[in-house]
């Protein structure tokens, strides 16, 4: 995965010590690599597609060594094709570090920050810029912290659904078009394209900008899509769940994500339908249903009365 080389910079803010001509970064994992082991010569198994992060150890280890033999340890270090050497805790590098780096077109950065926090936030970073992405058809808002994604045929209802949310105090992710990255095994993150961020489309009115409308407190920049809830047209010879009592999954980038089918016909309110629904799914997350509670005392009830 390339990862541009001024976007990790300026996100992380890093200072540049040493530029390299390099724009781009082949990294293929979200993890660091402290070079600890390569500074005493041990390069079996060395990650040398990955940052290298040199903090308060590695540089006194360094500085103890001989000039002829830091100069040896660094060479063989900077040989390798690494993205990028960060030095941690705002510390200067000696001037071999960015004589050899300059040599072999490697790009040198500092931060003030400690070395756990840079990783953390290194590794925060790298795990959405190198994630699996896709792009979706849907709705995605915030409803009592609940991402819900609101799927169906054009012209269902799913942006007048979710600009009746954010009349009632929920936040506008993305309409229409849903880009997601799947940032574990088991989480996606969904967001809008910039170019269409904020914006809503409603057939009759057009374009309108929900910010600009209800204010900063409406949108949110990203969220995670916790629930599926797709709105179809009533059809009035299908069986529609009614006790919930079975859950329903869709598959998203191999990911399985709670689905719930809402049917869509005159007079239902579907923003409070979908605000239950968030409801009911945080409910269900904390170890309660509604459906089973029923059920069981129903079973109660029957095994009363033999």
């Amino acid at each position: 995965m390339l990862i541009n080389a001024r976007q990790f910079i300026d996100a992380l803010q890093l200072q540049i010590l040493s530029p390299s001509s390099r724009t781009e970064w082949d990294i293929h994992s979200a993890e660091l690599n402290r070079p600890g082991l390569q500074f005493v010569g041990y390069y079996e198994h060395f990650a040398y597609d990955r940052p290298q992060v040199v903090g308060l150890t590695e540089m006194s280890y360094l500085e103890q060594l001989s000039d002829e033999e830091r100069h040896a340890r660094l060479d063989a270090l900077f040989s390798y094709p690494i993205p990028c050497m960060i030095l941690c805790r705002g510390m200067m590098p000696q001037d071999d570090i960015l004589e050899l780096a300059k040599a072999h077109d490697v790009c040198v950065l500092r931060t003030e920050s400690v070395t756990t926090s840079l990783v953390v936030n290194a590794m925060n970073y790298l795990n959405r810029a190198i994630a699996p992405r896709s792009t979706l058809h849907g709705v995605l808002v915030d409803v009592y912290g609940v991402g819900v994604l609101i799927t169906g045929e054009s012209g269902v209802g799913k942006s007048e659904a979710a600009l009746e949310l954010v009349k009632r105090g929920h936040q506008l992710v993305a309409d229409d078009v849903v880009d997601i990255c799947r940032i574990t095994p088991s989480r996606l993150i969904g967001e809008s394209p910039e170019t269409v961020r904020h914006f809503m489309e409603i057939r009759g009115i057009g374009i309108i900008d929900i910010k600009a409308m209800y204010g900063i407190s409406a949108v949110l920049m990203s969220k995670s899509i916790d629930l599926v809830i797709h709105l179809e047209n009533w059809k009035e010879k299908k069986a529609y769940d009614r006790l919930g009592l079975a859950e329903d999954f869709t598959t998203i980038m191999d990911v399985r994500v709670p689905h719930v089918v809402l049917p869509v016909r005159p007079g239902r309110n579907l923003a409070v339908v979908i605000e239950v629904a968030a409801r009911n799914f945080s409910l269900k997350q904390l170890g309660y249903s509604a459906a089973q509670e029923l059920d069981r005392r129903l079973n109660e009830m029957m095994n009363a009365r033999k």
